[in-house]
């Protein structure tokens, strides 16, 4: 129970309207201080604990839907996975179980799998995604562009959102490379049907090249910063 989730809000870049949000996991300690992911993410996984630690995750969002009303709304909810969760057959019936016995829509639940996971074992990704969208999940490629063997195989995974590096989409303003790498993401990304996510739109100037160059949606510091979910 000392799992807390927060969310930040994706919006929709051609009017600001807030579409989506991202679930962002915490540890509240025993002082009740909070403790980010990076401090603990690596060890859960070096543990085996991980998979526990996304099916909390998985719980606490579909029992706030529930318990809030938000059952069938046009609101979906991002959730990270890791790599070991998705390729554990074990782990997938489970989490099949938890979306049988919620109100909430499995299109309302949009996972998230990062661009290096999904590379890492193709096969085990593309049958995970094929069977969660047989039951209605989404699905969204992460971090994409940090690897550019990505390009490649984009075409086999049929996600509904390919959510862009941050590191390319903070420098945007100032570096000509980065500003190119977000624009051609952007275009592949609609020519295979998906719609793209910007990362790290930490202030208005950045926004409003965003919105320039064509991006669906954007989530960051200078549109919101994540904030606690009610899940009791």
């Amino acid at each position: 129970d000392q799992l807390v989730l927060y969310a930040q809000p994706v919006v929709r870049l051609s009017d600001r309207k807030v579409m989506h949000h991202e679930v962002l996991l915490r540890i509240r300690d025993d002082s009740g201080a909070i403790i980010e992911p990076s401090s603990f993410i690596e060890i859960a996984e070096t543990l085996g604990s991980i998979q526990e630690i996304d099916l909390c995750v998985v719980d606490k969002v579909l029992k706030h839907i529930d318990r809030n009303g938000l059952a069938g709304k046009k609101i979906r909810y991002f959730v990270n996975l890791s790599r070991i969760s998705i390729s554990n057959q074990d782990w997938v019936d489970r989490f099949m179980k938890l979306l049988a016995n919620s109100q909430a829509q499995p299109n309302q639940l949009v996972l998230e799998i990062t661009e290096t996971a999904a590379l890492s074992e193709i096969d085990v990704t593309l049958k995970f995604i094929r069977r969660l969208k047989e039951l209605g999940c989404r699905f969204a490629l992460d971090d994409f562009g940090a690897g550019f063997s990505s390009f490649y195989y984009l075409k086999q995974f049929d996600v509904d959102y390919l959510k862009i590096d941050g590191s390319f989409v903070r420098n945007i303003l100032t570096d000509p490379i980065d500003r190119e790498m977000v624009r051609s993401i952007n275009e592949i990304g609609h020519l295979t049907g998906k719609k793209t996510i910007a990362e790290f739109a930490e202030n208005e100037e950045i926004i409003s090249m965003l919105r320039g160059l064509g991006l669906d949606y954007a989530q960051g510091y200078g549109i919101a910063t994540p904030s606690p979910v009610r899940t009791a």
